[in-house]
């Protein structure tokens, strides 16, 4: 049978979005700089959707380095990978200055963060190992396991009975020259909620094994110096391995680990997904160190990302919204209905009142189940975050009519 001929047996994880919602609730266009208020099919809307918690996108001061850096080098420069002609003296300052930001030896610059952490999980564990990973790991670390090819194990979310069952079982099936490496997040970026880092790393004192964490939503965000959710839980000399990227809080392209210099070194020379391919270009590096001196100067922005943040959620709250108990700027409101509450809110609240929200419902979330996540940043205002509430408070009755209609039909 043709190969291409097959594909259309092949469920689509979208269902019918993969068609009927595309530019709408599936690849939406938002267009125009990236801010608290974008365009959306012609509209001017007020997006929670966008990564960018700090507010740097569209800073000045960053505006003008990505213009004077792209000027001086172009996005050619350097050409080559990184361990035969694309490295420079500028990607090793900004490996300096990510390590010691991260209070860690030495750090290792990556591409993107989805190929560089599943190329690190391949890289440090292969079959005679055991990796084992929180259920609400991102994909990329349930891709990486399967790239190592390691005994792999699931333990519950921030489940330490169950962490602690399956580093049980690990302890006793290890050979000689087996090792264990445990995997979860800082901020795990649906719920808002942090990884148990610290009791994590207590259990080190009865188990042998290193800890990786993804700490995406962490970095920049969370720390009294926005070094991220081990330094927020007084915790970060305990993890063995950093993991963070420049796609949420620096808004940017690229990602970094950072641990132990032997690791480092290790790593250089055999993370496949950088060894193979074409280095960040300079004026990407450039401007990443530009934003981290900016972001370390500037702890007002993550003051005011936080303000924005409990604003939000409180005034959700006080209208009835079941909002998850987040330890992020993430701000899960939870309700019940179908996927057909789902789309709904998402156009109304796009079509209606101008407000750009992204939900998901099964088979993201059990059935059942919406889940609307809202992004707050630092460049959001009171008056965003007004119209938001009264949005939310418009649409209320459909979100709760649906849950009686659920209730119903159960």
């Amino acid at each position: 049978m043709d190969l291409f001929d097959k594909l259309k047996d092949r469920p689509s994880p979208l269902g019918k979005f993969t068609s009927d919602g595309y530019g709408y609730y599936t690849f939406p266009r938002l267009e125009g700089p990236i801010g608290p208020e974008m365009k959306f099919n012609g509209k001017n809307v007020i997006v929670w959707s966008v990564n960018d918690y700090l507010g740097i996108a569209n800073h000045p001061e960053i505006r003008k380095v990505d213009v004077d850096a792209a000027e001086e080098y172009g996005f050619s420069a350097p050409m080559g990978a990184r361990l035969m002609t694309g490295n420079s003296v500028e990607h090793e300052a900004l490996e300096k200055e990510l390590a010691d930001f991260e209070h860690k030896e030495d750090a290792l610059l990556l591409n993107y963060g989805y190929q560089g952490i599943m190329s690190i999980i391949h890289a440090l564990v292969d079959r005679n190992d055991y990796l084992i990973y929180d259920e609400l790991s991102h994909a990329c670390i349930v891709d990486g396991k399967q790239l190592a090819m390691s005994d792999t194990a699931v333990f519950k979310h921030n489940d330490m009975e169950s962490l602690e069952k399956q580093l049980e079982r690990a302890s006793k099936k290890m050979k000689p020259g087996s090792s264990i490496l445990v995997v979860t997040e800082g901020v795990f970026g649906m719920t808002g909620d942090l990884g148990k880092l610290k009791e994590i790393i207590a259990l080190k004192e009865k188990y042998p094994f290193r800890l990786l964490v993804d700490d995406a939503h962490g970095f920049g965000t969370l720390g009294k110096d926005g070094s991220g959710a081990g330094t927020q839980l007084g915790c970060q000399d305990g993890i063995d391995i950093y993991f963070g990227t420049f796609a949420k809080a620096v808004a940017l392209i690229g990602a970094f680990v950072a641990t132990e210099t032997r690791v480092v070194e290790f790593l250089r020379a055999n993370v496949r997904s950088q060894i193979f391919a074409k280095s960040l270009p300079m004026p990407i590096v450039v401007s990443a160190r530009e934003r981290l001196r900016l972001i370390k100067e500037n702890p007002q922005w993550r003051d005011n990302l936080w303000d924005n943040t409990l604003k939000l959620r409180d005034g959700l709250r006080k209208l009835g919204y079941n909002v998850l108990p987040s330890e992020s700027p993430v701000t899960p409101v939870l309700t019940k209905g179908s996927t057909d509450l789902c789309t709904t809110i998402m156009r109304i609240m796009r079509d209606d009142h101008g407000i750009f929200v992204s939900g998901v419902s099964y088979p993201v979330v059990p059935k059942g189940i919406v889940l609307l996540r809202l992004i707050p940043t630092a460049s959001h205002t009171d008056e965003h975050i007004e119209k938001t509430l009264a949005a939310f408070e418009a649409i209320r009755d459909v979100a709760l009519r649906h849950q009686e209609e659920v209730a119903v039909g159960n």
